[in-house]
């Protein structure tokens, strides 16, 4: 037994003395004792309140008898598929199987089924019967309405009534799983707990409802109604903040569904104490032989400050998951934490990252969320900064420096996005300095997505001339500094309102300066967010007005190419894109063109992602750079095609 772990198996825990565990927790993902894996803080957190919690990681599902291990815990089963969908972590965007499992040992595939939390359930209920079983992760939280699935291609029942577990937690689950632990430990039977926060569950047709109810709605006429689909979406989706949402109901024959309203965020001083709690920071030591688990040398050397984000991008599910209000950690606790990462052997001198969802929000956008909660029909950020947004970035200087003041750290680096126009709104330029001066690895993330402004008003993202403006600055800075620095900014394909035109347009402002993108995100419908709605429906369902939407296989191919319009093997497509849309004085040898003619010669263009090579690249960024002309931008290449080394590494409980 390893006293520093929660018990893994059987042996684990009769080395601690125990008849039993309290919880079983079951998870998708390899066991990392790090509080950027979301079994690590519940595990630690239900620890912390005196309950038995034993992890079983990645069991074998395809029979129960993996399910055994621990024998029937004396309150019940935890289930979740992971820190991502499980679907989302073995397809890409078109449905092909991935090779690589980023939570996995090895990063092996195989060892987590696909809807994991469906199929652990159903191997509980085989070996259990009526054991009290509770989802929770992202995969649940998510998924706890009917939702569409990509993969399906329909409209499918919430989780909750495909897995036949009897409570769905959702959001961040520390007061939620606290809650349900001790009315659990009262005696409270699990089918009889309805009124917390945070929770769905599932009951008789008619019987009352705790809370009040937003609305109601039946599954029979959402799976086959794309309207009323995304009317219920809409509905959803404004009701997830803690001061003003209601619960919501959908009926499956007769049987009710019931969603209650969201649990507050935790505070900062209950941020604090579950970052406090005696994580090892490792992944389990079993795994050692089998190479470790590559999820945590994303985060081992990195400190979350925040949870929550009030960006309010169309294509992201963080509203849905931890809602728009920020909440954020102590100084204190952030440096102690970075103490700590200070005394690891495998510390070089570098914090990674000091960052979250977004890394520069610290506080809610403005005084009225907190008294109110967050505006339903309105975004702070987009298409243009609320008046009421506070922008303010003073304590996240006080916070960097601090770290960078600790014994042992030579360098903090700012890894996750930033929000560029919330670093523009901010009148005080001294962050956007200190962000360039000192906490910038050689290149810096952003997410312009696009330059369409039709596209970027349905993504929910600002205008183009926001990211010119902070990239104008941004190159200004850096060369005031004396610095060679680039900007590495996420561009999506496809995404609904993009039309093959949107498409041409993005190509040509890639083509206008020199940058030529070694990978493109096509869009990717996953559940719970307001994209994947418009993706399914052809209607943006927060205005209930039509989006056109690329299905086609070919046409996103099409789409796709056109941002990497050098690449040789793209040329065909990219010919047949710009004849579909009418744009054939793209395809020659003139300066605007996109591509050669058939019989032609090679094009030559600013940008080639093949055959430039990365000092000709630095030395033609040094140059532009020098003459304040807008410059080339740099990627490193990306090896793995796992979703949690690519778009977005969240964290979440």
């Amino acid at each position: 037994m390893n006293n520093d772990f929660l018990p893994i198996n059987r042996a684990d825990m009769d080395a601690r003395g125990w008849d039993r565990p309290d919880f079983v927790y079951v998870t998708g993902d390899a066991y990392v004792d790090h509080p950027s894996f979301g079994v690590a803080i519940i595990s630690r957190v239900l620890e912390a309140e005196g309950f038995r919690v034993a992890i079983l990681s990645q069991p074998d599902y395809k029979s129960c008898a993996a399910f055994k291990e621990f024998g029937r815990p004396r309150l019940g089963f935890l289930v979740t598929a992971g820190n991502i969908d499980s679907m989302v972590a073995h397809y890409t965007a078109s449905k092909k199987r991935r090779s690589y499992d980023y939570y996995s040992p090895g990063g092996k595939m195989g060892l987590r089924p696909d809807r994991a939390v469906i199929v652990y359930c159903n191997r509980i209920r085989e070996a259990y019967g009526d054991v009290p079983i509770i989802l929770g992760g992202l995969e649940a939280s998510l998924r706890r309405l009917a939702h569409y699935d990509y993969w399906d291609d329909k409209v499918r029942r919430s989780v909750l009534i495909d897995s036949r577990a009897d409570i769905l937690t959702y959001g961040m689950g520390e007061n939620i799983l606290r809650r349900l632990a001790k009315l659990l430990d009262k005696g409270i039977p699990v089918k009889k707990i309805r009124d917390v926060r945070g929770t769905v569950y599932a009951a008789a047709r008619g019987d009352a409802v705790h809370f009040d109810v937003a609305d109601s709605w039946d599954y029979d006429d959402i799976k086959t109604d794309k309207r009323r689909y995304a009317e219920a979406f809409g509905v959803q989706y404004r009701n997830t903040d803690a001061i003003s949402g209601k619960a919501m109901v959908e009926y499956y024959d007769n049987k009710q569904l019931v969603q209650n309203p969201p649990m507050p965020p935790l505070e900062r001083e209950e941020l604090d104490a579950v970052y406090a709690l005696p994580y090892t920071r490792k992944y389990h030591p079993s795994y050692e032989p089998l190479s470790g688990v590559p999820a945590i040398t994303e985060v081992e050397m990195s400190v979350t400050h925040n949870r929550g984000c009030f960006g309010g991008c169309n294509f992201c599910a963080l509203a849905f998951h931890q809602g728009r209000t920020v909440r954020s950690r102590s100084i204190e606790s952030v440096a102690s934490e970075a103490e700590k990462i200070t005394k690891s052997k495998n510390f070089k001198g570098y914090i990674h990252d000091i960052g979250g969802p977004t890394a520069n929000f610290r506080y809610a956008a403005c005084e009225k969320q907190l008294r109110d909660g967050v505006c339903q029909n309105k975004k702070c950020l987009a298409p243009k900064p609320c008046k009421n947004l506070i922008a303010d970035h003073s304590e996240y200087i006080k916070l960097l420096k601090r770290v960078e003041s600790i014994p042992g750290v030579k360098k903090v680096f700012i890894r996750s996005g930033i929000r560029f126009d919330y670093v523009l709104a901010d009148k005080d330029e001294t962050f956007f300095k200190k962000l360039v001066h000192d906490h910038v690895s050689g290149q810096l993330k952003v997410a312009p997505e696009h330059c369409s402004a039709n596209v970027l008003a349905h993504m929910g993202k600002p205008a183009i001339e926001s990211f010119e403006a902070f990239k104008k600055r941004y190159f200004e800075l850096t060369k005031s500094f004396g610095k060679e620095q680039y900007l590495v900014p996420y561009l999506m394909s496809s995404h609904p309102g993009s039309r093959m035109e949107d498409a041409v347009e993005l190509a040509l402002y890639l083509k206008k300066w020199g940058y030529a993108p070694e990978q493109v995100q096509d869009f990717y419908p996953t559940p719970g967010t307001a994209s994947t709605v418009m993706y399914y429906t052809g209607i943006d369902p927060l205005t209930m007005k039509s989006v056109y939407c690329a299905r086609d296989y070919e046409e996103k191919q099409m789409q796709r190419a056109l941002l990497q319009f050098n690449r040789r093997e793209n040329a065909p497509m990219v010919r047949k894109a710009l004849r579909a849309c009418g744009r054939e004085d793209l395809i020659g040898y003139g300066a605007d063109c996109l591509v050669p003619p058939e019989s032609g010669r090679s094009q030559k263009t600013p940008g080639k992602p093949s055959k430039i090579g990365a000092k000709t690249q630095k030395n033609s960024t040094r140059r532009e750079a020098s003459n304040s002309k807008a410059p080339t931008y740099k990627k490193k290449p990306h090896k793995s095609n796992s979703p949690a080394k690519g778009r977005s590494k969240r964290k979440t409980p």
